[in-house]
């Protein structure tokens, strides 16, 4: 198998990784960066020209995943692209949020290059857009080669798989973004356990080592306990969130919490893609039993609709809780601007609950100390960190000590390392080389092929 990864920057971003099986040209995702504009914020898919591209696969439907999609599928107008059904599902509404965001972008931030794409080209390419269900094994072939491709659930997200590819005598494993642990939402990965030649694992959490005590249901009684001392308080509460994944799990983690009367009653704020989104969780939940969700949750949780008119710098006071994306808090999103009015009053509390790249200004605001001047350039807003400031140990990853164990019990001659910061990788490299010292473990450059 001959592999390139296209994500030109490397680390965590416009993830999309071009592999070769015989005559077969396979491209796995096609993200785009948060951190870029424009076209580099892409994938550089200059390998791909000239060549027969003959399937896309899509692991899940973050944009880090999928943003870059449409743009693949314009220059390759016949490759099919498959999915799980679950993912199949969501696909479409995400991309066109995704329009929907450059097209202000562009207007905003004079971004010449914005939108890559429309919403009529997203209705175009949805005929070509296939759904798997889980275990069912699949056949491509091409002119002389054939692969057999079997999705299987990787938690994370909903829809979100792992890719089990043979090809002749060779057995590959894409783990994509992975989580063991079950959610309130989701239940966790189930991977078929033995040997692999060759596996392809995130390494998202590889820095993080999880404290005795921050299991995940610890975190969750940790998280409803600071909720309620900050309302308590007379403060508002702020919890930047995806808005696919991670927004629906806290819903159900609030109303779990406030039938067993473990939640103080006051107003809860969300609004934009994440309600959307929980209407398609919903018909996923009754449609495939993948996702365990309903939409009555937001009835019973009287869910307000998040203030229009927010204005950067000014505390709203309303005693509340807000649950808003971005979850990495990027500029001119909702949880940016709560976040520049929230943080200079000690009664609030803003609460990250997923993975927040260190480059961000939610990672900015996890690293800062309180008292330091916290500046919004975006927003033009300077304030002191006297918020209460606090990271709950709620990934969508899965720990690195799991997939660790999971890399090693498979045996396998090669592991590529993708996904992951480089000091995440360089922990993966440095464990593997003492506990699989028969792999050959690889963490690729960007844009150079490997025989792998």
């Amino acid at each position: 198998m001959k592999l390139t990864d296209l994500n030109r920057d490397g680390g965590i971003g416009a993830n999309s990784l071009f592999i070769q099986l015989g005559d077969l040209n396979i491209l796995v995702d096609c993200g785009l960066n948060p951190k870029k504009v424009g076209r580099l914020a892409t994938p550089d898919l200059k390998p791909l020209r000239g060549l027969t591209l003959d399937l896309i696969i899509i692991t899940h439907c973050h944009l880090d995943h999928i943003g870059s999609l449409p743009v693949v599928m314009r220059e390759h107008p016949n490759t099919p692209v498959i999915m799980t059904t679950s993912s199949r599902m969501l696909i479409e509404r995400m991309l066109h949020n995704s329009a929907n965001v450059m097209v202000r972008q562009k207007e905003e931030e004079n971004i010449p290059d914005y939108p890559l794409f429309t919403h009529d080209e997203i209705d175009r390419c949805g005929k070509r857009l296939t759904g798997l269900p889980f275990g069912h094994a699949k056949h491509f072939r091409g002119a002389k080669d054939e692969v057999e491709i079997i999705l299987h659930p990787a938690g994370h997200v909903a829809g979100a798989a792992a890719v089990e590819i043979r090809h002749k005598h060779r057995h590959i494993f894409f783990t994509g973004d992975v989580l063991f642990e079950s959610q309130r939402t989701l239940a966790g990965a189930k991977f078929p356990a033995g040997h692999f030649d060759t596996i392809v694992m995130e390494t998202t959490r590889g820095t993080t080592e999880r404290p005795l005590g921050k299991e995940r249901v610890n975190e969750v009684a940790r998280l409803i306990t600071a909720i309620n001392d900050a309302i308590q308080r007379g403060g508002s509460v702020l919890i930047p969130v995806f808005a696919l994944g991670r927004m629906q799990e806290i819903f159900a983690i609030m109303h779990d919490a406030r039938k067993f009367g473990r939640l103080v009653e006051c107003p809860i704020y969300s609004g934009g893609l994440g309600i959307d989104l929980a209407d398609y969780f919903d018909e996923i939940s009754r449609k495939t039993k993948h996702v365990q969700f309903s939409r009555g949750i937001l009835k019973d949780l009287k869910l307000k609709p998040t203030p229009r008119k927010m204005k950067a710098g000014e505390d709203p006071e309303q005693n509340a809780i807000y649950l808003v994306s971005s979850g990495m808090m990027v500029e001119r999103t909702p949880s940016y601007t709560l976040a520049s009015g929230l943080l200079g009053n000690a009664r609030n509390l803003i609460a990250f609950v997923g993975y927040c790249d260190p480059d961000t200004p939610g990672g900015h605001l996890l690293a800062a100390k309180p008292g330091e001047e916290f500046v919004f350039e975006a927003a033009h807003v300077k304030q002191k960190v006297k918020a209460k400031v606090e990271r709950f140990e709620l990934s969508g990853h899965a720990d690195r000590e799991e997939l660790l164990e999971f890399a090693v019990q498979t045996g396998a001659r090669s592991i590529v390392l993708t996904h992951g910061d480089p000091a995440a990788r360089v922990w993966f490299a440095e464990q593997l080389k003492t506990l699989a010292p028969q792999s050959k473990v690889l963490d690729p450059v960007p844009l150079q092929t490997y025989q792998v």
